[in-house]
């Protein structure tokens, strides 16, 4: 993902200009990520390294979404209407 694309989704989703730790942002970079390997193993379905690497980010989404759930109802019910994610 280039820089451009990704200040872009932090403008978008972080709760102040410079915030990149959050999870709301978290959520959306992962996002972001998340969708491009998704194509990219249309393409090259047995390419299992990267199948690996998409395990480990959907992970790290689930663990953010989680802790959105848990402490911050509303921030997580938003993320999931921007990203149009199903939960």
């Amino acid at each position: 993902m280039d820089r451009t694309k990704k200040k872009k989704i932090i403008g978008k989703h972080g709760v102040h200009a410079k915030d990149t730790g959050s999870s709301q942002v978290q959520v959306a970079v992962l996002t972001e990520r998340i969708n491009k390997l998704s194509e990219h193993l249309d393409d090259h379905p047995k390419d299992d390294h990267s199948r690996k690497g998409l395990l480990g980010l959907v992970g790290k989404r689930r663990k953010h979404l989680n802790y959105l759930r848990m402490n911050k109802k509303d921030d997580y019910e938003k993320v999931l209407k921007d990203l149009k994610l199903r939960k």
